[in-house]
């Protein structure tokens, strides 16, 4: 493995952790658990998610840091 490809690699798995972090990855988790679970294509799209997601948020507050 060169130099090259080993800081790709970690600057690829230091992304994969910050989007798990910082709740960015919630959408792929969403698209495979629709397709896991609802074969009818019924998945909303990015934008629909992130609305619904805001709004569950808002009108279910927990603690969270923010």
């Amino acid at each position: 493995m060169t130099a090259v490809t080993a800081v790709r690699r970690g600057l690829g798995a230091l992304r994969w952790y910050v989007r798990g972090v910082l709740g960015e990855d919630a959408y792929d988790k969403y698209l495979a658990h629709v397709a896991a679970d609802h074969d009818d294509g019924s998945a909303m799209t990015e934008r629909e998610f992130w609305r619904d997601r805001t709004d569950r948020m808002e009108a279910n507050p927990q603690g969270r840091c923010c």
